[in-house]
């Protein structure tokens, strides 16, 4: 461990991490809740007037390359650059990036949509740099079998989650007051706050955690100078990724309408009116984050009171499915109550449902898979899977965008009601499977204390 300093029984070098991901994650959904508006409003408003189908291609495209880009993020950090350096220089391109989206029209004198395309870009490489090796440094923090790193995922993860609270009010309000350059001015200052902490903290609270690529510390750690070949268990282990990562993706194709689809119907077709104030469509980002934040202790506490019957991780996958498929349930309820008038603007609360309950799905598949990546994927290759299991992601985001784009042809109906099928489905094969999948994990998900533990409970009774 990078030092013997902690709080609340996890290492500090774990907080540093989450105040950093927080703020990055705070930069990344603050453009996100804004993007697709931005995109489909009208010029004289300050926006570049595209057509909802473009506006959620494009962002389907984005957000995809957001995901796939870790993949080549992760394979430098683990052979060349280390995982510091890649948070470091990933984090100050999407500094760069969101700055750039906020440059008014034509100042840098390339066109202000290639000035738009520029901060994507820049957004784009730097994340790939920077996702996979924020998370798989905080599996470095705990040794092998250390039967904190569950809760340790579930600590980082709310800190993605409340940064993303922050960004859609903070987002909201901003941009409401003083137009969408301003939202992309304030997912800048965000990545700077990220990085700050990063650059002045790492070294006294990580220590070595993330110098040297992972390639070199696994040959050091096996006294060879050359690379060995994968065991049984390990290959058995590596198909346990590619498997779940399969049904991560029917997951996320789904849960990311939230973004896109779902975000043009509470815009145009939800009745936002408390009183005499309009609730904005960004703030509505906002409630899965909340509903993280509040529900993950709940679920923490549930695993441990069910012990030896708390259900494994495949069928825990199995449940974020089943989960997803009520909440797109909630949603078909908000399109009968339209009663095919696209005129009637229908209740929040549908959406207040649909968010609940996707996000009860996301707490039991995305801590649980960060966590399992680390523990399943051999040390030279952690950051590559890592960034191979937000790869899903990538696909997740494309067929999404896809999906929510052909809204005018299939209509809302057939695509809400479609996802709920199919994630039901996927979630039935799943169960199925989960005890074969179980067996190829060889132990990976026993835990027990480490022998630090055992010592400090020692001293803590004596």
């Amino acid at each position: 461990m990078s030092n013997q300093h902690q709080y609340f029984g996890h290492p500090r070098g774990l907080f540093l991490l989450f105040g950093t991901e927080l703020w990055e994650r705070f930069s990344y959904y603050a453009m996100r809740a804004i993007l697709v508006l931005y995109l489909t409003d009208t010029t004289m408003n300050g926006g570049l007037g595209w057509s909802t189908k473009d506006a959620l291609d494009l962002y389907g495209i984005y957000t995809g390359l957001v995901y796939i880009t870790p993949l080549i993020g992760g394979y430098l950090a683990d052979n060349y650059l280390g995982q510091r350096r890649s948070i470091l220089l990933g984090g100050a391109l999407m500094a760069i990036g969101q700055f750039t989206l906020a440059l008014p029209a034509d100042a840098l004198g390339i066109g202000s949509l290639h000035s738009f395309y520029l901060g994507l870009g820049l957004l784009i490489t730097g994340n790939g740099l920077f996702k996979p090796n924020i998370s798989t440094m905080v599996g470095d923090l705990y040794k092998e079998g250390d039967n904190r790193r569950d809760g340790a995922f579930t600590i980082f993860y709310m800190g993605i989650n409340l940064g993303a609270l922050l960004a859609g009010v903070v987002s909201g309000s901003v941009t409401t007051s003083y137009g969408w350059k301003a939202g992309f001015v304030a997912a800048g200052v965000g990545m700077i706050i990220s990085l700050v902490m990063q650059m002045v903290l790492a070294q006294s609270w990580l220590g070595d955690i993330g110098r040297e690529p992972a390639a070199k510390r696994d040959l050091s750690n096996k006294n060879s100078t050359t690379k060995q070949p994968l065991t049984k268990e390990e290959v058995n282990r590596l198909k346990v990724i590619l498997v779940m990562s399969l049904f991560t993706i029917v997951f996320w194709a789904g849960f990311e309408q939230a973004g896109g689809l779902m975000n043009i119907y509470t815009q145009q077709y939800t009745d936002r009116m408390i009183g005499g104030f309009e609730v904005p469509a960004a703030w509505f980002q906002s409630l899965n984050p909340f509903f993280i934040i509040t529900l993950a202790p709940v679920l923490a506490v549930l695993w441990v009171k069910l012990g030896k019957r708390e259900p494994t991780s495949p069928v825990k996958f199995a449940m974020a499915l089943f989960f997803l498929a009520i909440g797109f349930l909630c949603m078909v309820g908000a399109v009968l109550e339209q009663g095919g008038d696209t005129t009637v603007k229908t209740s929040m609360l549908w959406l207040v449902g649909a968010f609940f309950f996707h996000t009860l799905g996301e707490l039991c598949l995305s801590p649980i898979g960060l966590s399992l990546v680390t523990k399943l994927a051999p040390l030279r290759l952690a950051s590559l899977m890592m960034g191979a299991w937000f790869g899903c992601n990538a696909i997740a985001n494309y067929v999404a965008g896809y999906v929510g784009s052909h809204v005018g042809e299939l209509g809302a109906m057939a695509i809400f009601s479609g996802i709920a099928v199919s994630a039901t489905v996927s979630g039935v094969i799943l169960l199925l499977f989960s005890n074969t999948l179980v067996r190829w994990m060889h132990g990976a998900e026993n835990t027990h204390s480490t022998a630090e533990q055992v010592e400090e409970q020692q001293v803590q009774v004596a």
